[in-house]
């Protein structure tokens, strides 16, 4: 049984020991996911994991270490990736979900990529916290709704429910955390899932 398995536990039936997975962030403060779960619970769990992942891998960078497009040929970068996800948010829970009319997000007709296409008076502590804000938002309107709940995208010709919003959520966080990994590593050399 490993050294970290809690008193009374079972041991993971792999035999496997603790040194033979990807290594942790040293300050890994998300939330765990819970193993088991109603279909709502799992669903909020797995979204805010992700974003957790983004917040912990955006912390204790400086403006310009967020900025660094880390891995050529890329353009993106830790700032941009923050830009692109508050977006996402804004597009998804509030624009189409709600069909509120709010404006976008780091993007107007003239310039559709400000998100990762930063303007040099970008400020990454500002645009963390519109991400956080955006984040906030999305939550309070997930949980007005019932997973069943459909809507129309304002660009699509057929209606989805706020359960596969939730799902698209997720896989657009799970591919940018991807990002995120290689991203940090390349400003800092800082590693773990």
């Amino acid at each position: 049984m490993s050294d970290n398995c809690p008193e009374g536990a079972v041991g993971s039936e792999s035999g496997l020991t603790d040194d033979a997975f990807s290594p942790h962030w040293p300050d890994d403060d998300r939330p765990r996911i819970p193993r088991v779960a109603s279909e709502r619970e799992a669903l909020a769990a797995y979204l805010e994991y992700y974003r957790a992942t983004v917040e912990m891998k955006c912390r204790g960078l400086s403006p310009e270490q967020a900025r660094t497009r880390s891995m050529p040929p890329s353009t993106l970068s830790l700032h941009g990736l923050v830009r692109h996800l508050a977006g996402c948010e804004r597009w998804w829970f509030q624009q189409n979900f709600e069909r509120r009319d709010v404006p976008f997000v780091f993007f107007t007709e003239d310039n559709p990529k400000l998100d990762f296409d930063l303007p040099t008076e970008a400020d990454f502590v500002a645009d963390l916290e519109t991400w956080r804000e955006e984040c906030a938002v999305s939550r309070d309107i997930v949980a007005a709704h019932e997973l069943d709940e459909t809507a129309r995208p304002l660009d699509w010709y057929e209606d989805v429910d706020l359960r596969w919003l939730m799902l698209r959520m997720i896989t657009e966080y799970a591919q940018h955390c991807g990002h995120a990994d290689l991203l940090r590593e390349g400003v800092d050399g800082r590693t773990g899932a």
